[in-house]
């Protein structure tokens, strides 16, 4: 047995010893906020068991009751050993004010060390409680007073412009025992386009002095709020269902055992007052290319290339930055060459939320492809919005690109310069024609064209363009004929259209349209594509059709959940507009992969 002791404390010497290797930490911990009369705890701790010489600040507006205590502490969890050793006093502030307590200084594994300094804030004392003598918002009947809790909603701002960011918290203050809340309901902010702001899962509660009383307090919800309309916005009641515990009055200590020490449970409802917001119209002179951005934004542009050859892609980039309603601004527009194919920009959103609004940015990447050699000009990019700092319009402008197209291998021999306008293009080609350099054969005026080469062409390839025309067009019959298989070949062009159409929806934030159009997006593109008559559809009969086809079962859930989410999404709580987003790209996302997966 003696030996078993020796060895454990021998493992314990090493474990500590290899703890105090690594890094010592030396810190100093108190409370931020406390009041006149208030007993708190300022504790020195040190990372290490090798510590001497500690030495104490000096202390003001404080009364040191008790200290300095020293304990120690080890752990040790699996294979990892700490130990540390921390150094507390029993402060009592006696005035008001805010005052900065000084580190301590100690020497550990031989080495003189400083603590950081603290901050702690001195409140009034609570003048309710010294008037009433009660503790804790208690009251001898056991009622909760309004005062007691309550919560606010303040906003940051009461005088704005439309499309300006607010920020509007509901903040809890509470002098009683709170458990929790049995139901909230929050205001739809009407006439706001609204964001909540992520807060931390573990809210920290601090000592707040409102009203002559102290009251532990936190951020409750956070919401940024952007105006759509002008005028005084009203943003209404919200409703609290609390739950509190409060000590009953009793006078038989065995009563009070039994029924768990006397405490009961008291529900409260807490309503917060209306606010009311002024929305100014934005001032008058708006450019004529006003993106609707309220905020500070910046532009830039960049092009992967200046030097090209025809039917070779072209892509243009660009960043729109800054704070504000980023998600709201219309996208700035490239304009190409009218004879330039151009397609749909790829739109990027890299957003995140802060009190003053959307903070981050916007990439846009346009793609385009010139179809003829020449040389071309892609205008400046002009970007309006209202710049909240000095309240006035600011229009910002990228660079001008030039773009020199060489023949590319099957481009037309035609070559263009400086022309970007196709109905110019089209008078060049008729009336001007480009001078020839290479060698020319003449022939006499009046030469006979019978019988020449030419002349049989004339009359083969019209000819062989009707058989070919005759071919096709009785093909394009055949397939018309079968009612069936045009639905199945239209269906994601149909839905594809439906789906642009619930974007423009989404856009307006016209959420009942928005949710009909991805609807009829959803389920006419499995009666298209399965060829079952609207009236005769259902999750059953789409799913058994689905297998047969040998789609993915993943693929089939995934489908029937886009049309759950969206016959449930608009009376779902939370963010509408961050539902009909995440909504909007699931439901693309699986035609798109229902149409690969289904083969006809």
């Amino acid at each position: 047995m003696k030996r078993i002791v020796i060895l454990w404390m021998a493992l314990i010497a090493i474990s500590l010893q290899t703890f105090a290797d690594e890094k010592v930490s030396f810190t100093t911990s108190a409370p931020e906020a406390v009041a006149v009369g208030d007993q708190f705890r300022l504790s020195y701790t040190v990372t290490t068991q090798k510590v001497r010489d500690f030495r104490a600040p000096s202390i003001k507006g404080f009364d040191v009751l008790m200290g300095p205590s020293r304990s120690t502490q080890v752990t040790q969890v699996n294979n990892d050993v700490s130990a540390s050793i921390t150094f507390t006093y029993i402060l009592m502030a006696k005035e008001e004010g805010e005052f900065t307590i000084p580190g301590a200084v100690i020497v550990a594994d031989g080495n003189e060390m400083i603590s950081n300094s603290v901050k702690v804030k001195v409140l009034p004392a609570d003048q309710q409680q010294a008037n009433q003598g009660s503790s804790n918002g208690q009251r001898a009947n056991g009622s909760i007073a309004n005062n007691d809790l309550f919560i606010t909603a303040t906003a940051n701002k009461v005088n704005v412009y439309e499309q300006e960011a607010l920020l509007l918290t509901y903040k809890i203050y509470t002098a009683v025992n709170l458990r929790g809340f049995d139901n909230v309901k929050l205001p739809d902010f009407k006439g706001f386009h609204s964001q909540e702001v992520e807060l931390p899962n573990d809210r920290r509660w601090g000592l707040e002095h409102y009203k002559g009383r102290n009251y532990q307090t936190t951020v409750y919800r956070q919401f940024v709020l952007f105006p759509q309309q002008s005028g005084n916005l009203t943003i209404e009641q919200a409703r609290f269902d609390a739950s509190i515990a409060v000590e009953k009055q009793v006078s038989d200590p065995l009563e009070a055992f039994f029924n768990g020490g006397g405490m009961i449970e008291v529900k409260k409802t807490l309503m917060t007052p209306k606010l009311t917001i002024k929305v100014s119209e934005l001032p008058a002179g708006k450019p004529e290319n006003f993106s609707g951005g309220v905020g500070e934004f910046t532009i830039s542009s960049s092009i992967n290339t200046t030097e090209l050859k025809a039917n070779e892609a072209v892509t243009i980039k660009l960043v729109v930055s800054g704070t504000g309603n980023l998600k709201l601004v219309s996208a700035p527009e490239v304009k190409f060459p009218e004879d330039f194919e151009i397609y749909d920009p790829k739109v990027e959103n890299n957003f995140r939320l802060t009190t003053a609004g959307q903070s981050g940015n916007q990439v846009i990447e346009y793609l385009a492809i010139p179809r003829n050699a020449g040389t071309y000009k892609i205008p400046a990019v002009t970007f309006s919005y209202f710049d909240i700092k000095s309240q006035s319009y600011k229009t910002l402008t990228t660079e001008e690109y030039t773009l020199n197209v060489s023949k590319g291998t099957g481009s037309s021999s035609q070559t263009v310069s400086n022309y970007t306008n196709k109905e110019e293009l089209k008078v060049l080609n008729q009336d001007i024609r480009f001078i020839k350099q290479n060698a020319v054969s003449l022939k006499p005026h009046g030469e006979f064209f019978f019988g020449t080469t030419a002349y049989w062409l004339y009359y083969l390839i019209p000819m062989l363009l009707f058989v070919v025309v005759f071919v096709i067009y009785r093909k394009q019959i055949s397939e018309n004929s079968n009612i069936a298989k045009v639905r199945t070949k239209k269906a994601n062009k149909i839905a594809v259209k439906r789906m642009k159409e619930a974007g423009n929806l989404l856009k307006a934030n016209k959420k009942d349209a928005f949710y009909d159009e991805v609807l009829k997006a959803l389920w006419g593109y499995v009666s298209d594509k399965l060829n079952i008559p609207v009236s005769q559809l259902s999750k059953d009969n789409v799913e058994e059709a689905l297998i047969a086809k040998n789609v993915d079962n993943e693929l089939i859930k995934t489908f029937i959940k886009a049309l759950n989410d969206c016959e449930f999404a608009r009376f779902a709580p939370g963010d509408p507009v961050q539902a009909m987003d995440n909504l909007y790209q699931d439901a693309i996302n699986v035609i798109s992969k229902m149409e690969n997966s289904i083969k006809k």
